[in-house]
């Protein structure tokens, strides 16, 4: 993390779920360091940093990511169903009826 002379602290936000933390951080921090300092790894132990998707505001991040003022991250769930195989299920059992 960066030190006191870096700069001011930045306001970001960690969601999960509907879980949301706000929190300060040293300018320059990462999206990694905001999942680890807001305490959702040890509420949510089925989060795994190695799997799980990472955005800020919906677009696609990593953990090195570096945050800016105002972020916020979002730790993904992943899917239980391919969406385009649910859609093409459906469809073919509506032709069937």
């Amino acid at each position: 993390m960066a030190d006191e002379a870096a700069g001011a602290p930045i306001a970001v936000e960690v969601v999960f779920e509907q879980t949301l933390v706000q929190l300060e951080l040293p300018e320059n921090s990462t999206v990694e360091d905001a999942i680890r300092a807001c305490g959702l790894l040890e509420k949510y132990p089925e989060i795994d940093l190695r799997k799980n998707k990472l955005g800020i505001y919906s677009r696609p991040a990593r953990l090195d990511t570096r945050l800016r003022h105002r972020d916020r991250v979002e730790i993904y769930q992943p899917l239980i169903a391919d969406p385009k195989e649910v859609r093409s299920r459906r469809a073919a059992e509506g032709k069937s009826v």
